[in-house]
C-alpha cells in the first residue's frame, strides 16, 4: 500500500505544470529597406570581427577575444526590435556583435579592443567588458552566467520604476548549467519581471558538445519548472529571430513576466582566439557556412525581392571602409594615462 501511494505521488500527470504560453512566432515580413538594413548590420558585425581577428594576430589586441562570426542574425534580429534608451541589454564576454547591433560607434568599440583611452570603457575593459549606459548596454561580463542575475536585476529596475522597459539578457549553452541562472529564473517568475532570456546555442560552449554536457539539450525547456515558457528559433535566420523578438516583447511588456528563447546558431571560429576548435570537423563548419550562413540567407531573400548583386557588393565595400576607418582610429588613439588606474574604481551613492 505504501508503494502504491508513492507511485501516485510521483505520477507524471500530477507534476505537469499548467504554463501560460505566448503565441507562436512567425517569420517577420520585412520591407526591402528593412531587410537591407538588417543585412547591413549583420555584415558590419562580420567584417568588424574579421578585422578584430587580424588585429589580435598582430598583437594589437591583448587578453581574450571571443568573436561573433556566424551568430550575427541573433543580435541583429533581436536588438532591431528593442527600443534604445528604454530597454536594457546585458550579455556575456562575446559582446562586440551585441554592441554593434545596438548602433554603438564601431570606432569606440575597436578602440576598447585595443586598450585605448578613446574606447567605450576608456580602454580598461577590453574585449570582454564593454559598457554604454547611454545606450542601456550593461556589459560584457567575463564570469560565465553572471550576466543572468544582473539582467534580472535590471528587469526589476524596469518594473519598479514603471518605465515600460524590458531587459534582454543573453547567455550561452554553457551558461545554462550554472546554478545562479536558475536562482535568477525563480525570482524573475516569482515577481513576473520583464526579462527576455536569449540563449545562444552554438552547440559547443567552451568546447564540449551540448549532447555531452546537458541532460536536457532542448534549452528552451529550462524554465519549465519555474513556469517560464520557452521558444526555440532558427538563429541563423534574421527574420525568424526578429519575429520571435516581437512575440517576446509583446509577452514581457504585457506583464506576463520572463520568457526564454533558444536560438539555434553556430560560431565559425573557436571559443576564443586561442581555441583551435579540434572538437569538431572542418566539414561540419563548412557545411554550416554553405547552407545555413545568416548573411547568405539574407542575400537570397534580397535577391528574391529584386536586389541586384552589384548593390550588395557596394554595401560590402561601404562596410569594409567603415571597419578600416575604425581600425585606424583605434591604432592612432593614445593609451590611457597611468593615473587612470585609480579612476572608476569606486562609485559612492547616497
Amino acid at each position: 500500500m505504501a508503494r502504491s501511494a508513492n507511485k501516485a505521488a510521483v505520477s507524471p500527470a500530477s507534476q505537469a505544470p499548467d504554463i501560460e504560453r505566448p503565441r507562436q512566432p512567425e517569420r517577420y515580413k520585412a520591407s526591402k529597406d528593412e531587410l537591407l538594413q538588417l543585412y547591413r548590420e549583420m555584415l558590419l558585425i562580420r567584417r568588424f570581427e574579421e578585422r578584430a581577428g587580424q588585429l589580435y594576430g598582430l598583437g594589437l589586441i591583448g587578453g581574450f577575444c571571443h568573436l561573433y562570426i556566424g551568430q550575427e542574425a541573433v543580435a541583429v534580429g533581436l536588438q532591431s526590435a528593442m527600443t534604445v534608451g528604454k530597454d536594457s541589454v546585458i550579455t556575456g564576454y562575446r559582446d562586440h556583435g551585441h554592441m554593434l547591433a545596438y548602433g554603438i560607434d564601431p570606432k569606440v568599440i575597436m578602440a576598447e579592443l585595443t586598450g585605448r583611452a578613446a574606447g567605450i570603457s576608456k580602454g580598461k575593459g577590453g574585449s570582454m567588458h564593454m559598457f554604454s549606459v547611454d545606450h542601456g548596454f550593461y556589459g560584457g561580463h567575463g564570469i560565465v552566467g553572471a550576466q543572468v542575475p544582473l539582467g534580472t536585476g535590471l528587469a526589476f529596475k524596469h518594473k519598479y520604476s514603471e518605465d515600460g522597459g524590458v531587459c534582454l539578457a543573453y547567455l550561452g549553452d554553457g551558461a545554462v548549467n550554472q546554478g545562479q541562472v536558475y536562482e535568477a529564473f525563480n525570482i524573475a517568475k516569482l515577481w513576473n519581471l520583464p526579462v527576455i532570456y536569449a540563449v545562444e546555442n552554438n552547440k559547443y560552449a567552451m568546447g564540449t558538445s551540448i549532447q555531452r554536457s546537458s541532460s536536457e539539450p532542448l534549452l528552451y525547456r529550462r524554465g519549465e519548472s519555474f513556469r517560464i515558457p520557452g521558444i526555440q528559433v532558427d538563429g541563423m535566420d534574421v527574420l525568424a529571430v526578429h519575429g520571435a523578438a516581437q512575440v517576446a516583447l509583446e509577452w514581457t511588456r504585457g506583464g506576463k513576466g520572463p520568457i526564454i528563447i533558444e536560438f539555434m546558431t553556430y560560431r565559425y571560429r573557436g571559443h576564443s582566439m586561442s581555441d583551435p576548435a579540434k572538437y569538431r570537423t572542418r566539414e561540419e563548419v563548412q557545411d554550416v557556412r554553405e547552407h545555413r550562413d545568416p548573411i547568405l540567407h539574407a542575400e537570397r531573400d534580397l535577391a528574391e525581392i529584386g536586389v541586384k548583386e552589384e548593390e550588395l557588393k557596394a554595401i560590402d565595400k561601404e562596410i569594409k571602409d567603415v571597419v578600416v576607418e575604425a581600425a585606424k582610429f583605434a591604432e592612432d588613439a593614445p593609451e590611457p594615462a597611468p593615473a587612470e588606474l585609480y579612476t572608476d574604481v569606486l562609485v559612492e551613492s547616497y
